[in-house]
């Protein structure tokens, strides 16, 4: 098992440090496959090129404006504005002090959907306070004005963890808007095992909430208190990958313990069961029950041992890569890898593995149907994906 990818032992809280990956270099890297084909029922292969476009300390996600300019976050508490066409990047001033450590820092970002008109960002970041270490969603107005100076103004705490804890692992903390304007936020249980199952916590829960942080009507607990209202599923470890299908079904990527890597179809209500049930074990050896002893539990569409650590999740829905359309991409941190699922086969599969050679922290769809990549690390490279 790789060191990248640990959790805490049952009952103590553990700091995780992540390996960074020292590359990015100008240069454009092939993979020698191909034209697309269909290898077997169950294989697919894709051809793709690399080209790497610039270099970011500790990128942690991307995001994209309707000019193609990128918005690129870095753990450290930096927003980058990128533009890919002259390659400059400035910083966005306005980003609140951010607890980074471990896997703490500056997080997600995501624009409302009426952006063009209201402006609004959405940053997810870790935060200290009374009783250690939480995740914070804040939105903020993009001031864009003056392109040697932008902004992000008037910015606005909407959701926090509850409640804070020790330790800087497991924030989660990914955002999505879906098509009815709902924000998604994923929640990681911080290693603390319980909190997942907690209904007074909403530690280890995918939450559905209106724009403004407050939960949204339809919600499955809204008669078990005012956390619980947040919460649409529960019971899940580490949450750091969460998108739409084509079909607007929800999926999110998680990390297992010792094994156990999972992606999850969510769906509303559901409890996925850990800690009392994972395809992974605890560090110190003890077992975890199986999802297959405890079908009360949903259990995940497809899991992974030896684990991926997926970092990032995306459905690709261009066309410049056929073959992956409609398909699940999920990039991966120890695995160095992007992992293609096929998750309208029974059951779900890995149907292409993408040798990245690097650790992969973010995944983006350009508007031409490109693929932008993230690499992780102090010098991470901002990666342009395109066909053969």
């Amino acid at each position: 098992m790789s060191q990248i990818h640990i959790a805490a032992i049952l009952g103590l809280s553990l700091t995780f440090y992540g390996l960074t990956a020292c590359h990015a270099q100008n240069d454009t890297r092939q993979q020698v496959q191909e034209q697309p084909k269909q290898q077997s029922s169950s294989k697919i292969q894709q051809g793709y090129q690399l080209k790497t476009i610039a270099q970011f300390s500790e990128p942690w996600a991307i995001s994209s404006l309707k000019d193609g300019r990128l918005l690129i976050t870095e753990r450290k508490g930096k927003l980058q504005l990128f533009d890919p066409q002259t390659r400059q990047k400035v910083e966005v001033k306005g980003i609140p002090k951010v607890a980074y450590g471990g896997q703490g820092g500056l997080g997600d970002i995501a624009l409302h959907p009426q952006f063009a008109q209201n402006r609004q960002v959405y940053i997810s970041y870790a935060s200290a306070g009374q009783g250690g270490y939480g995740a914070v969603v804040a939105r903020g107005e993009l001031d864009l004005s003056n392109a040697k100076n932008p902004q992000l103004k008037n910015l606005k705490t909407i959701w926090q963890q509850v409640s804070k804890v020790q330790g800087q692992g497991h924030y989660g903390h990914r955002l999505l808007f879906g098509s009815d304007g709902k924000l998604w936020i994923s929640s990681g249980e911080r290693q603390k095992f319980d909190p997942a199952q907690d209904m007074q916590s909403n530690l280890g829960k995918i939450l559905r909430l209106n724009d403004e942080g407050t939960p949204a009507s339809g919600n499955p607990f809204m008669n078990q208190g005012e956390i619980a209202k947040q919460v649409w599923s529960l019971g899940h470890r580490n949450p750091l990958g969460i998108a739409f299908d084509h079909k607007a079904q929800l999926w999110v990527a998680e990390m297992g313990p010792k094994g156990g890597d999972e992606l999850n179809m969510v769906v509303k209500g559901e409890n996925y069961g850990y800690p009392f049930v994972s395809n992974g074990d605890h560090y110190d050896g003890k077992d975890i029950p199986d999802h297959n002893t405890r079908p009360e539990f949903k259990a995940p569409e497809i899991s992974w041992s030896p684990v991926i650590s997926p970092s990032s999740l995306i459905f690709y829905k261009g066309s410049q890569f056929p073959v992956w359309k409609n398909k699940a991409l999920i990039g991966g941190l120890s695995s160095k890898a992007i992992m293609v699922v096929d998750t309208e086969m029974k059951p779900v599969k890995e149907v292409q593995r993408l040798n990245m050679k690097q650790r992969i922290r973010g995944l983006l769809e350009a508007e031409d149907g490109a693929i932008w990549v993230l690499e992780d690390g102090k010098n991470a490279g901002l990666l342009k994906m395109t066909a053969k």
